[in-house]
């Protein structure tokens, strides 16, 4: 087997600007589940959009992901690329299943775990850290993954990256935007029917998932194969006040169906092409690296917190002032906390992981 060049593997500049908005679209993810927690009217939840900083996600990772591996998985090779994204994302998948477990065993705030048995318990963490869909607990309102249910995206990231792989790494350009147009179809088939693009996270709304991770991710491939970078002066601070805005908009039962497929398919692969091409003032430049870190561990942390606060909700109806002190303290400590799993355990593995890989290369 011929020796692969360790330096294919090494990581190309990174886009700043774009991964201090992944760690906007990160806190807007966590703000979303504390108020819908604890607001079942989505009309009363101030960032009731806040479920679309996923599809963000899926836009950027299409775009990172063409950026990083057009040009180089050829000579990489297919085996590579996927030791790369294991290595990449599938410590915290671990650890949050982990995370996830121990709140299921140990909820101070409730939770009924007598009706289940060991086995099944075994099972559901089995499945959770092989990433596997596995809606079996009712406690955890039949999560694809019931001890981590953000985990349900990465799920699709997995499956747009194999078929990055298998596919989409050597697809033409015109393919492209034909897949894209299908996608986008499937987009607006899916809200129409639904009402809305909030699902993916169940057995019910599993494809779902599929049709947001395939337009979005097919979106951001576009965005860089077609260099549809948009040079600008916004910088950090305005791009973040236009991705947020797509978070407050208002929810519409009667439009939902129609205004969240537009900010998909249209917003957001324009952002993406913005934050691209925007001019990063060198005084943010720590902030948006520091906040594109964050992201991810505060992702695949943060759930854990959201069933506990859920149960402490339904059990002892706290006062709009004591819910405000809570959810302001839990938008400090959860990404404090993430900081603290980045620093502590992601980084130290992947670290393990890649010095270990470059060994037997």
């Amino acid at each position: 087997m011929e020796k692969l060049n360790t330096s294919i593997l090494k990581t190309k500049q990174h886009f700043e600007i774009l991964d201090g908005l992944r760690g906007v679209a990160a806190m807007a993810v966590v703000t979303f589940h504390f108020m819908e927690m604890a607001y079942s009217d989505y009309g009363q939840n101030f960032i009731s959009h806040g479920f679309l900083a996923v599809d963000f996600f899926f836009c950027l990772s299409g775009f990172v992901i063409a950026y990083a591996y057009d040009d180089r998985i050829a000579k990489m090779g297919m085996l590579e690329f996927f030791k790369s994204r294991l290595i990449r994302l599938h410590p915290l998948v671990i650890f949050g299943s982990i995370l996830g477990l121990l709140a299921f065993l140990f909820d101070p705030f409730g939770g009924h775990i007598e009706l289940y048995s060991a086995g099944k318990i075994v099972l559901v963490f089995i499945t959770s850290i092989l990433l596997i869909p596995f809606p079996l607990v009712a406690d955890r309102a039949f999560n694809l993954f019931s001890y981590n249910a953000p985990a349900w995206s990465l799920f699709w990231e997995y499956v747009a990256n194999i078929f990055y792989a298998l596919i989409l790494c050597r697809l033409q350009k015109s393919f492209l935007i034909v897949l894209a147009i299908i996608s986008a179809a499937f987009i607006f088939y899916i809200a129409h029917h639904a009402g809305n693009l909030m699902g993916g996270w169940s057995w019910g709304t599993f494809w779902d998932g599929c049709a947001r991770v395939s337009y979005s991710f097919l979106a951001g491939m576009a965005v860089y194969r077609f260099n549809f970078i948009i040079k600008n002066k916004l910088g950090f601070i305005g791009l973040s006040v236009l991705l947020v805005l797509a978070f407050l908009m208002p929810f519409s039962n009667k439009w939902n169906w129609l205004s969240e497929p537009l900010v998909v398919i249209l917003y957001f692969p324009l952002l993406v092409a913005l934050g691209a091409g925007a001019i990063l003032t060198t005084g943010l430049r720590k902030l948006c690296v520091l906040s594109g870190k964050l992201s991810y561990p505060l992702y695949m942390t943060h759930y854990t917190v959201m069933w506990m606060f859920g149960n402490y909700y339904a059990n002892h109806k706290p006062g709009t002032g004591q819910l405000t002190l809570i959810i302001i303290s839990g938008l400090i400590i959860l990404p404090a906390f993430a900081y603290l799993v980045m620093v502590l355990y992601d980084q130290p593995v992947r670290n393990y992981l890649s010095r270990k890989r470059e060994q037997r290369n």
